[in-house]
């Protein structure tokens, strides 16, 4: 029976199709390019710093010429539509030498104008023109420098006309991360031009609905994805410091938010120096965003509480990353991964046990496979993911793959003591399939220098035999070979450094996965334990040593 909330978000996904399907036919006419023409202002107010784009790109790297480029040929070759989308949406101005490169980059920019200056699908699409429009007006000084003033006319007219279209069609965008790609363009575009200071006005309000929607009282997403924060802070610090730059008053409640996105991204960040991979992330070496942030000099405080989704427990140079989050509403889980209580754990700086990551890089069929439960370090019954998702292509094609249900987290612990740390949580997701509480406990021992974990079946309605397997995907280049006793098996990490792994149960084995949390799918290995539950109670016991 088909629930009144998946009904809403159904007829919701027909009305949201039925508008793209509009738009795609309206956006090609001559009248709709025509309603993008307004007022062209004569030149910027200001130039922004090209530099405070630098948490978008490595500024450390700028080496690439395109002085011995075709220029004219430069629009006209074949790309797929994600070489097409990374071409079009200009963030590559970053990685190059701009002021040597600087006429040729003003052809590319002509020639784009006169192809490309009426819809097109991809290089029409939202995200796409808001970063390529960000990159534009955040380099603007070095474009115009020595232009003549055809050019510079068509330059602007360009952004303005970009702009509107944005704007115009702002109200009918669903995904969060487009609309505050769209707010940054709107609130930079008010900025640098006089005569459309409105757009400033209406960033700004449309950013504090923005801020107040989408993050919780910690300031993090509700996404519960630590890619969304990454994201949405870059977006954030680039508005703050141009607004900064424009000689402008920031607003209280974006010096805040930046505080506590920055708290929550510091506590998060791993020993590698990436994002965990929970709920639509990837590796992302955030290296060049903290260098970035050391050059503005904001010092980061440190986090006193843990985040409502990701705990984390440390000990010296032993991290575990613990996802014990109520899962998002489902307007806001499309990249949510069905993995409760799976963790990650990180042992001398090196990535033991990992979550499979967000395929999103890599296929729809990736991204869909990487949110299985099967592909998160966490217990899986009877093969069948916690969290399930909506089979409508119709909800699929608004939205992205949507949840279908959600559940609760149960009896949260986080104690630390001189002997251990110890989380602990619970789940009720399987409750009403198979009658099934999950418990799981991790603790970091000070005192023997292991991990040691449990997880906990209890089956409140009898019901027939259950299956269960508990993964712990190891990161790719890591190998494990199983001992004689069955129970145990030796995590190799390097020539120098072995960790042992055993359990209370006896089927224990080693599988190959894959990982998804790259620019590619990887291979790597995974450790399983198997077993049935028989009675209304199941103890797993199992630890991770230190071999010296």
């Amino acid at each position: 029976m088909i629930s009144l909330k998946t009904a809403y978000y159904y007829i919701l996904a027909v009305k949201i199709n039925l508008i793209q399907l509009f738009k795609g036919i309206y956006f090609t006419t001559d009248f709709y390019k025509k309603s993008l023409i307004s007022k062209v202002p004569n030149q910027f107010f200001f130039f922004p710093n090209p530099f405070l784009m630098s948490s978008f790109s490595n500024y450390k790297k700028f080496a690439f010429q395109i002085n011995n480029v075709d220029t004219n040929k430069f629009w006209s070759q074949d790309y797929s539509s994600k070489e097409e989308k990374k071409l079009h949406n200009f963030l590559w101005l970053s990685s190059i030498d701009r002021k040597d490169n600087a006429a040729a980059l003003r052809k590319i920019i002509s020639l784009w104008n006169l192809k490309n200056l009426k819809y097109k699908s991809i290089i029409w699409e939202t995200s796409v023109i808001s970063k390529r429009i960000i990159s534009w007006i955040m380099n603007a000084d070095i474009i115009l420098k020595n232009s003549n003033f055809e050019f510079k006319r068509n330059f602007i007219e360009s952004i303005i006309i970009q702009t509107n279209h944005l704007r115009k069609n702002y109200k009918y965008e669903i995904d969060h991360q487009k609309k505050i790609e769209t707010i940054t363009v709107l609130i930079l575009s008010g900025l640098v031009f006089k005569e459309y200071e409105e757009n400033y006005e209406y960033g700004l309000r449309e950013l504090e609905k923005s801020i107040k929607t989408f993050f919780d009282n910690n300031g993090f997403p509700v996404t519960r994805s630590p890619d969304d924060l990454l994201k949405f802070t870059k977006y954030f610090l680039l508005i703050n410091e141009v607004i900064k730059d424009a000689q402008k008053y920031v607003p209280d409640l974006l010096d805040s938010i930046i505080e506590k996105n920055l708290e929550c991204l510091k506590q998060i960040t791993t020993p590698t120096n990436n994002l965990p991979l929970f709920n639509g992330s990837v590796e992302d070496d955030l290296t060049n965003f903290y260098d970035y942030i050391n050059h503005l000099k904001i010092k980061i405080k440190k986090q006193k509480n843990n985040l409502s989704s990701i705990h984390v427990i440390r000990n010296k140079k032993d991290v575990i990353y613990f996802e014990a989050g109520s899962p998002p509403k489902k307007n806001y889980s499309s990249s949510y991964q069905s993995g409760p209580l799976s963790f990650e754990y990180f042992c001398d700086e090196h990535k033991i046990i990992t979550n499979s990551g967000f395929g999103v890089n890599i296929s729809n069929k990736a991204r869909l496979l990487s949110r299985f439960t099967s592909s998160q370090s966490a217990l899986c019954l009877n093969d069948t993911s916690i969290v399930g998702f909506e089979k409508s292509n119709m909800m699929n094609k608004a939205y992205g793959f949507l949840i279908k249900r959600d559940f609760n987290i149960l009896n949260f612990e986080l104690k630390n003591d001189s002997s251990k740390i110890k989380v602990k949580a619970g789940h009720d997701a399987y409750l009403k399939s198979f009658g099934c509480i999950h418990n799981r406990t991790l603790s970091i021992d000070k005192i023997n220098n292991k991990v040691v974990g449990q997880d906990k079946l209890l089956q409140k309605t009898l019901k027939s035999k259950i299956k269960y397997d508990i993964r712990f995907h190891l990161y790719p280049g890591l190998t494990a070979v199983q001992t004689l006793g069955g129970n145990t098996l030796l995590i190799q990490i390097n020539k120098n450094k072995t960790l042992l792994f055993s359990t209370n149960e006896n089927n224990l084995k080693i599988e190959k996965s894959i990982f998804f949390g790259g620019q590619k799918v990887l291979h790597n290995y995974c450790i399983v334990i198997s077993g049935v539950m028989e009675n209304n109670e199941k103890i797993i016991d199992w630890e991770i040593i230190k071999k010296i």
